[in-house]
C-alpha cells in the first residue's frame, strides 16, 4: 500500500526546473532527479525515481537532448527504492552503464536487502507508512559499476563524488568546484520528509536525511559537516527545493551546529548507534 501511495503522490505534481543552464531538476513531489549536461556536451542522469518515473524522465531527455539521445551514464547517489525505481528500465532503454559507490553494490546486485524502515522515528504519515516501502535488493548485474576511485564522475566532466555515508553505507553526493554546485542526494533535505504535509507543500525547512531509512546518525552528522565545509553556492537535494547563496550557507551552519536537535529523532533503532 505504501509504495502505491508514494507513486500516486509522485505522479500528482511532476515538474521540471532549470537550476542552472546545464542542470535540469525533475521533480516528482516526493523525490528529485537530475539531468546534468547540455545538448552539445555529454550528459548524465543522477538517480531514477520510482518505478513509474521512467516515461517522464525519458520524455524530458528526448525534449532536451534529442529523440535519439541518451546519457553517457546513470549515477546513483544510493540504492533506496525512490532513487533506483526506474534504473533497470532506463539503463536497458539507453544501453548505458550505471555507477554507484562500492558499498552500495550488494543492494544493486541482488545480494542484500536494505533494513526495514523504522516508523517509530516520527508520528508523521510518511514515517508511519515507511515499513511498507520496497527494500529488496535489485539486480543490475553487469550494468552497474563502482564509481571511479579517483573521484571523477562518468558523464559529468568537472564533477567529483564524495562519500557521504549515514543515510546508507555507500551514499554519495556530487560537487562541482567551478561554481560550487552540490547535488546532495539524501545527505540532507530542505523539507521534513517524514511529514506528508511538508512533502506535499514543499515548505522549505532544513533537515537531515529521511529519518526512517537512516542507519548511522554519527556518520550522517559527519557527512553534513563535510558538505558544509565545501561552502556550496547552490545545493540540490533529493528531497525539497534548491537552496542558494547566503541562505544556503546559513542553513547549513545551523544544521551542523544543531544537528542532534534538528535531524536526529528522539527514538528509533539507529538513534543509539548504527
Amino acid at each position: 500500500m505504501g509504495n502505491r501511495f508514494v507513486e500516486w503522490l509522485a505522479a500528482l505534481t511532476t515538474s521540471v526546473e532549470e537550476a542552472v543552464p546545464d542542470i535540469l531538476v525533475l521533480q516528482f513531489t516526493v523525490v528529485n532527479e537530475f539531468l546534468v549536461g547540455t545538448p552539445a556536451c555529454p550528459f548524465a542522469l543522477v538517480d531514477t525515481g520510482l518505478e513509474n518515473s521512467a516515461d517522464f524522465i525519458a520524455r524530458q531527455v528526448d525534449f532536451r537532448f534529442g529523440r535519439d539521445a541518451g546519457p553517457e551514464a546513470i549515477v546513483l547517489t544510493h540504492g533506496h527504492f525512490d532513487h533506483v525505481g526506474s534504473v533497470i528500465t532506463l539503463a536497458d532503454r539507453w544501453r548505458v552503464p550505471v555507477y554507484a559507490h562500492p558499498l552500495e553494490m550488494p543492494y544493486l546486485t541482488g545480494q542484500r536487502d536494505y533494513p526495514i524502515a523504522d516508523p517509530t522515528v516520527s508520528s508523521g504519515m510518511v514515517a508511519r507508512l515507511s515499513p511498507t516501502f520496497p527494500r529488496s535488493a535489485i539486480d543490475l548485474g553487469a550494468r552497474v559499476q563502482p564509481l571511479p576511485a579517483d573521484g571523477t564522475v562518468p558523464g559529468m566532466p568537472g564533477w567529483r563524488w564524495l562519500h557521504t555515508p549515514g543515510h546508507t553505507e555507500g551514499h554519495v553526493s556530487l560537487f562541482r568546484e567551478c561554481d560550487r554546485t552540490l547535488i546532495a542526494g539524501d545527505a540532507f533535505s530542505t523539507v521534513k520528509q517524514e511529514s506528508l504535509l511538508s512533502v506535499v507543500t514543499q515548505r522549505e525547512q532544513i533537515s537531515g536525511p529521511p529519518q526512517y531509512l537512516t542507519v548511522d546518525w554519527e556518520a550522517a552528522e559527519r557527512s553534513v559537516a563535510l558538505l558544509r565545509d565545501l561552502q556550496p553556492d547552490l545545493a540540490l537535494p533529493s528531497h525539497g527545493q534548491a537552496m542558494r547563496g547566503e541562505e544556503l550557507r546559513w542553513h547549513l551552519d545551523l544544521l551542523v551546529s544543531r544537528f542532534r536537535e534538528i535531524a536526529v529523532p528522539e527514538q528509533g533503532r539507529a538513534v543509539e548507534g548504527p
